[in-house]
């Protein structure tokens, strides 16, 4: 709606401008059922790497990314510059500019090594940490690791009106007729590309969200993952509570699990959940979806005679033909011919065959447990499922005896993991113990406002990943760094390899921006990036936890709940920290191109070992078995390259740099069960990002 209000101000008709107001408004009062929003473009990207030139179109770097100019010339170090809408002239020092790529406007990324943590040398494990704008590194993931993420986390802004960091809370425009069009729009840009990255026969997205934004959420992830098992639950954060003018003070927030394909949670151990002395569950015996109605499957509808008096099941009968009417069995002296029969008369369905049924009753596994006399099922028939069956015959449940009417007594000998509840209550999960405490030990100061519990977040996801030991996981909404560092303490308890790869954008806080700008710096200034997100927080959070020491060096204090390891002993985990850059195609050679791509490569491969760093512009090849990798450039040299990596059975990517697609497919006929890629000579057609799909 902002676009057609901006529309509205140019009539300059007023009656005419009255009329138009009165009739959007009565059409925006006209909605469908569902979730309807306004969808807004992605804001335009800066792209501080590349070099003010004559036909660039730039922003001012203190200024709002969208007023976009075009530079006309540039003399002395000053740009002669039109405004993109109004057309203006302006002359401005080419140092307050940077160069910026509007949406659909190719862009071309890159990862910059920034930094680097190795505590566990003999480990080809290494998380990632991309500094970036999340919807521009979404879609270099997608080029990475499309189909292969076993589980994304995120804890995206709330909405709540805060404007500490640029994905801050107040993605509402004033003139949107759908009030939270923008935040929407915002998150369905980023969920479509992290649809793509999931595995879709097993995998999970888990996003967090308080009461402002869960039912618009709710209803997106509805409509965007269909085919998906979705369900939420409501988690406690917070004993103390946030407490709110003229509102219920909040203690809670929500957590959506998106299941896709066969994506299933696993029950863990919890005394809480403890089963050791409880008595068996008997399950419905009477089918009750709606599928499983008597003309379906005709074989599982027959009679059950039970005894009227003792209640003990006397005999199974037969299968009853769809068209025979059941009041016309046999009848049995003493007893009642039960039935699947709904209250409503709805003829259903048994849950097993006639012979499955006898075989049960004969062993105690069947009983009418209450008579019903004034209803259609004359009695309620219960039965044990396969499942409990199968734990009486591996000596897991005890049978202690058989009831008056021949069902067996039976009790759970061990403890039991059953199915976590829709309502988390934990002590474990405060984050204001959890979560704040822990930073502020290990960062130094509160660097980060309402970090997610440690605890809560390794919970969350140990309940898909726990016997996932090898699982890729992605937050692109990273923040504190919470989720790696949950990951790390996880693969430490129960000795997994589990990755993570977090994004997060380097934006300051509000009043850390105010008093630089004051102070003549702009964002990429080395003070400003400092105290950006990504190098003030997350990192340092990164290397700390890993190393055991704060951000002085000095031992973090105190062990990990739920076990005896001390947060001093660090992780035997490495990570390296990159920053997401844009390349100029116009202005860098093809060598250096590929050289400032070999991190990307370096991922696609799997990210084994430490990120290895093309040391020859020149060279025909690189073999890489501590990589897992390898790539030739000169596919005249196919002959060498290949008996070097038949060398080296470990290599399972094999990159290959042909414009030839018929040279690449006889290139790699001899690569059956590795990962090949072919790369263009121009390598940045490989990577363009930003098409405006």
């Amino acid at each position: 709606m902002a676009a057609i209000h901006d529309l509205l101000a140019q009539v300059q008709d007023e009656v005419l401008r009255a009329r138009l107001e009165q009739e959007i408004n009565r059409l925006s009062k006209t909605k469908k059922f569902g979730l309807v929003f306004e969808e807004h473009l992605p804001e335009c990207t800066p792209l501080y790497d590349i070099p003010v030139k004559r036909g660039s179109t730039v922003a001012k770097k203190t200024g709002a990314v969208s007023e976009m100019y075009e530079v006309n010339f540039i003399k002395d170090g000053v740009a002669t510059c039109y405004h993109k809408v109004t057309a203006e002239k302006e002359e401005i020092p080419v140092e307050e500019l940077v160069c910026v790529a509007q949406f659909g406007e190719p862009i071309y990324p890159y990862l910059k090594p920034i930094d680097s943590i190795c505590n566990a040398p003999d480990s080809d494990l290494w998380h990632t940490l991309i500094e970036a704008d999340n919807y521009h590194a979404l879609q270099l993931l997608e080029y990475l690791y499309a189909g292969k993420v076993d589980c994304i986390y995120i804890d995206p802004p709330y909405n709540t009106g805060a404007k500490d960091w640029k994905y801050n809370n107040d993605y509402v425009d004033g003139s949107d007729a759908y009030r939270h069009s923008k935040w929407l729009s915002m998150m369905q840009k980023r969920l479509r590309l992290a649809k793509t990255l999931m595995n879709h026969h097993d995998s999970v997205l888990i996003v967090t969200i308080d009461e402002k934004e869960y039912l618009h959420l709710g209803c997106l992830l509805e409509e965007m993952f269909q085919d998906c098992n979705i369900q939420m639950i409501s988690s406690a954060i917070s004993r103390k509570g946030a407490a709110r003018t003229n509102e219920f003070t909040r203690v809670n927030e929500f957590i959506y699990f998106v299941m896709m394909g066969n994506c299933a949670i696993e029950p863990l151990d919890d005394a809480e959940y403890a089963l050791e002395g409880e008595q068996i569950h008997w399950q419905s015996f009477r089918r009750s979806s709606a599928a499983n109605i008597r003309k379906s499957r005709p074989f599982q509808f027959y009679p059950i005679y039970v005894n009227k008096q003792s209640g003990r099941i006397e005999k199974i009968g037969d299968p009853i033909a769809h068209e025979v009417d059941r009041f016309s069995v046999e009848e049995i002296p003493g007893c009642d011919a039960v039935f699947p029969v709904r209250d409503d008369g709805t003829e259903m369905l048994w849950g097993v065959t006639p012979e499955e049924c006898r075989s049960r009753a004969e062993k105690g596994y069947i009983k009418a447990s209450k008579r019903t006399p004034n209803k259609p099922q004359l009695w309620v028939v219960q039965y044990l499922m396969g499942g409990t069956i199968k734990d009486i015959d591996a000596g897991k449940i005890n049978i202690t005896g058989y009831a008056e009417d021949g069902s067996v007594i039976a009790e759970n000998l061990e403890t039991r993991k059953i199915m976590p509840r829709t309502q988390w209550n934990y002590n474990t999960h405060d984050s204001r113990d959890y979560g704040t405490k822990i930073l502020k030990n290990v960062i130094g100061d509160l660097r980060f406002d309402f970090p997610k519990s440690l605890y809560a977040v390794k919970d969350t996801i140990n309940y898909f990943l726990v016997n996932k030991k090898d699982a890729l996981v992605v937050d692109f909404f990273a923040g504190s760094g919470t989720t790696l560092h949950a990951i790390n303490l996880l693969n430490s308890e129960d000795g997994g390899h589990r990755r993570c790869i977090m994004v997060t954008n380097n934006e300051v806080s509000e009043s850390e921006a105010k008093l630089l700008t004051s102070k003549g710096k702009t964002p990429a200034d080395k003070e400003w990036e400092e105290l950006g997100i990504a190098r003030y927080v997350t990192w340092p959070r990164t290397i700390c936890s890993i190393k055991g020491t704060d951000v002085n060096g000095k031992k973090i204090a105190g062990n990990y709940l739920g076990s005896n390891a001390a947060m001093s002993d660090g992780f035997k985990a490495n990570a390296v920290f990159f920053k997401l850059g844009f390349l100029d195609k116009t202005a860098v050679a093809l060598g250096r191109q590929l050289t400032e791509l070999f991190p990307v490569l370096w991922m696609k491969a799997g990210a084994h070992g430490s990120c290895p760093q093309l040391e020859d512009d020149k060279a025909h090849m690189m073999v890489l078995p501590e990589n897992q990798f390898a790539i030739l450039m000169d596919e005249k040299r196919f002959a060498e390259f290949d008996a070097e990596v038949q060398k080296h059975p470990e290599i399972q990517t094999i990159y290959i740099v042909t414009d030839s697609e018929a040279g690449y497919r006889e290139m790699i006929s001899g690569y059956a069960g590795k990962d090949t890629f072919q790369l263009y000579r121009d390598y940045l057609d490989n990577f363009r990002i930003n098409t405006g799909r």
